[in-house]
């Protein structure tokens, strides 16, 4: 099980990569491609939407086939496929479909680790091991700054994809080979369950949109929206570009290893999510009121927007207390749904309301500080809806 475990990290480090090395690649990709801003915002939305539409079938799949075989056969097909895709890519169409591809490889990674945790682990140590395999893997997303830009420059961006395609085939051959399936679980008075029988359950209603919005501002800066953002009101190049991305991605990956053991420090999760979420609504409307104060209080800003938004694992946890044990893997799914798809959602409208604000804006930073408005205001819309869900003891 421990070296299942193991590898279920490794394809969780290649799926935050996956979601956030467009913004060190843009401005190369723009040049040889033709991939500008919103093209990349759209891609990156594909993934996010792609990765979210996969929870419903992963969800009974991990119910029912079991873990192994779910994550091992959709990060070969799916992301190692996707990868192939995007290193021949000759314009934003085959980038599209790329990334879709790499969506649906990733998306039964997390969620394989999850439902493993929540069917062998105690429910109070839930929390810190969700926070923890985020943490681990969001390795990810430093690789995905500084370290691809120094592959990209040093053998292209092309050649690079094809070794992340043949890294990404070999870890999904290890999960085939050491993951362990959990017992099946025991049906319950009322039958196998279904996904139905989840969106039943009254409490789960408050906790969902602050799922759908407190990912999608961190995840949507540092996967798409932070290179254009430095380049364009900057000047960064690329170099420039991964080494303030890089101080995000250290933030993210401290960001999940605090939240997840918070709620036995202070009793509570619902309080220290409620907490943490606003003040990186807050860093939002730092960032929007003075979009161009410089670009170390611009990056240290970004920073806050990705610690504070790395609640996930602790609304993760604090949903799986209301989930019977059969049905634990539609429940986890379920709430990745949301959360991933909230970014993906968000990605596709940021690409349009930017354009709207570029389009009248008398210049590139006005522009962007809309874009951080309507990220800062959706993270409270969702507090707002959080504020009244209540907990249960683990």
């Amino acid at each position: 099980m421990r070296l299942g475990l193991i590898f279920l990290v490794l394809g969780y480090v290649l799926s935050q990569f996956y979601r956030a090395f467009l913004a060190v690649l843009a401005p190369v990709l723009q040049q040889d491609i033709g991939a500008d801003a919103e093209a990349l915002s759209v891609a990156s939305g594909l993934w996010f939407l792609a990765f979210a539409a996969m929870q419903i079938p992963v969800g009974w799949a991990l119910d029912v086939v079991g873990p192994r075989r779910t994550a091992a056969f959709l990060l070969a097909t799916g992301a190692a496929g996707g990868a192939l895709v995007f290193a021949m890519a000759q314009g934003p169409g085959q980038i599209y479909l790329a990334m879709v591809l790499i969506g649906i490889g990733c998306s039964p990674v997390l969620m394989a680790s999850y439902y493993i945790f929540a069917r062998v682990f105690p429910p109070a140590v839930f929390g810190t091991l969700a926070g923890a395999i985020i943490g681990f893997g969001s390795l990810g997303n430093l690789a995905g700054s500084l370290p691809l830009a120094w592959a990209a420059e040093s053998f292209g961006w092309r050649g690079t994809l094809w070794g992340l395609a043949a890294i990404t085939l070999a870890v999904a051959a290890a999960l085939a080979a050491f993951i362990q399936d959990p017992p099946k679980a025991e049906q319950g008075e009322n039958g196998r369950g279904s996904l139905l029988d989840i969106l039943k359950i009254p409490a789960i209603w408050l906790i969902l949109p602050m799922m759908l919005v407190n990912y999608a501002p961190a995840a949507g800066l540092r996967g798409a929206w932070a290179g254009p953002y430095l380049s364009d009101v900057y000047g960064l190049d690329a170099t420039g570009i991964g080494q303030v991305t890089l101080v995000m991605g250290v933030a993210m990956i401290i960001g999940n290893f605090a939240y997840g053991p918070l709620d036995r420090v202070f009793g509570t999760r619902k309080w220290v999510v409620l907490f943490g979420n606003l003040v990186g609504a807050a860093c939002l409307l730092l960032l929007w009121a003075s979009p161009a104060a410089g670009v170390w209080r611009s990056g240290l800003l970004l920073a806050g927007v990705g610690l504070f938004g790395s609640s996930f694992p602790l609304i993760m946890a604090h949903a799986r207390d209301f989930f019977p044990p059969h049905l634990v893997g539609r429940g986890v799914t379920l709430l990745n749904l949301f959360g991933i798809g909230g970014v993906g959602v968000a990605q596709f409208f940021s690409g349009r309301v930017f354009a709207a604000f570029e389009a009248t804006a008398p210049d590139p930073a006005s522009a962007y500080g809309g874009l951080f408005l309507i990220f800062g205001l959706a993270v409270l819309m969702g507090c707002a809806a959080y504020l009244f869900s209540r907990e249960r003891a683990g």
